[in-house]
């Protein structure tokens, strides 16, 4: 199937089953398919590091939490509030703005979409207040959506030989910008303080647009004939229709509690006394976080090869596994970096497998799949900020661990439990 052909299939909702383009319609996209053009390295790079900017957003606020809740006089167990807002505000702008790259031009759509998230990000940078603080990050949450609409173009800009290598390369920014975005945080708060963590990226935002504009091709696939309210509707129906993908995102909403509750809430021992570490120490944990999900890149070629179920297995049990070492946190930061990278290596390889198994079920309706299964990961990240903060204003640091080890063994049991009931990807 050529590109311009995957991309029109893409978003068209069909039956299992359902009759496909009509002679007419596929004549069209051979003829779009011409035109279409290839992807170069570079363009790819550019795509990644656009994606790692943006998602790293919604991040910035972790290991600020502690300076956010002086400033704006918010009570430490009602500071995650800042990244459960963000994350919710996420998961609408899944559901809401993603499906739109299926009914408008994608180039002007990422366009405007990182204009917005500029002009959001001085909101923040700028706000007197908590509440205009909190609009900000709702907004800001919100459109940062525009990394899985960067990702789909990637895939539908991309040959079908390296279709899965080029968005394994955006994917991959993705995870860096998650990780890395504490690091960058850390350090910007220490040098000139929090707000100029938003200012700074706000000016990198407004210049990746500006350089979208001009590189991304203005060629685009044909769009389906489909209302908005048609496409969203399609949404949930796929998981009507899909068992692996009702399985996989109950998997992304529990390893994500897990991520958030570790995240969200290790500023606050690590700030406090004994340890009383700077900001930018306290953001170099993302470099380690960043080591274990890199290294987790194997994880789609095992589930190619047919051994998703047992990498899921494994991933789960060092998911668990990791919060003993985490728990000594106060103690020893050897042993917090163990525990962090036994952590996101086990978040990223479930979250790659995830969505490998996810994709081999329904290749026509990716970006639809995509846009259901990570609403589960943006509600996943809200509720474990706002517990672990909540948690860890009641009981400390070893109840936030708890807390932690008790949502990666629910996982671990649920896995158990639907391994052999819908978790196996079926053949296309």
């Amino acid at each position: 199937m050529n590109d311009a052909q995957q991309n029109t299939d893409n978003s068209i909702p069909r039956n299992n089953g359902g009759p496909g383009p009509q002679p007419a319609e596929k004549d069209s996209m051979k003829h779009k398919a011409v035109s279409a053009p290839t992807l170069k390295r570079s363009m790819a790079l550019m795509f990644a590091v656009s994606c790692g900017l943006a998602v790293a957003n919604i991040y910035y606020a972790q290991p600020l939490l502690d300076a956010l809740a002086y400033e704006f006089g918010i009570g430490h167990e009602y500071v995650g509030l800042v990244i459960t807002i963000t994350q919710i505000c996420y998961a609408l702008g899944l559901l809401l703005l993603v499906p739109l790259g299926d009914l408008l031009n994608r180039r002007r759509l990422i366009v405007v979409q990182l204009l917005l998230s500029a002009a959001a990000l001085l909101v923040v940078a700028a706000a007197p207040s908590g509440a205009l603080f909190m609009t900000g990050m709702a907004m800001v949450g919100m459109l940062a959506v525009v990394t899985q609409v960067l990702v789909a173009y990637a895939a539908s800009l991309a040959s079908p030989e390296e279709r899965g290598q080029v968005v394994g390369w955006v994917t991959s920014g993705v995870v860096i910008g998650i990780l890395l975005a504490r690091t960058f945080a850390g350090i910007m708060m220490d040098l000139a303080g929090w707000r100029s963590v938003y200012y700074v990226s706000s000016v990198l935002t407004l210049i990746m647009a500006c350089m979208l504009f001009r590189t991304l091709p203005r060629y685009d696939a044909r769009k389906a004939p489909l209302s908005y309210l048609q496409l969203l509707r399609s949404v949930f129906a796929l998981f009507l229709q899909v068992p692996v993908l009702r399985v996989r995102a109950a998997l992304a909403f529990f390893i994500f509690t897990a991520f958030s509750i570790l995240w969200t809430s290790l500023v606050f021992p690590l700030s406090a006394p004994p340890l009383s570490l700077s900001h930018t120490a306290i953001g170099a944990f993302g470099l380690a976080g960043a080591a274990g999900a890199l290294a987790a890149a194997r994880a789609g070629r095992l589930a190619d090869r047919g051994l998703g179920q047992r990498t899921t297995g494994i991933a789960l049990f060092l998911l668990l596994l990791s919060w003993l070492p985490t728990g000594y946190a106060v103690h020893s930061l050897l042993a917090l970096i163990v525990g962090v990278v036994l952590l996101d290596l086990a978040v990223q390889a479930v979250h790659v497998t995830n969505q490998s198994m996810i994709y081999s079920v329904r290749p026509e309706a990716r970006s639809r799949l995509t846009a259901g299964y990570m609403i589960f990961y943006s509600i996943g990240s809200a509720a474990g900020s706002i517990t672990s903060t909540a948690v860890y204003a009641q009981a400390g640091w070893t109840g936030v661990c708890l807390l932690g080890a008790a949502v990666s063994a629910i996982a671990l049991f649920f896995w158990a439990m639907t391994r052999r009931t819908g978790g196996r990807p079926q053949n296309t």
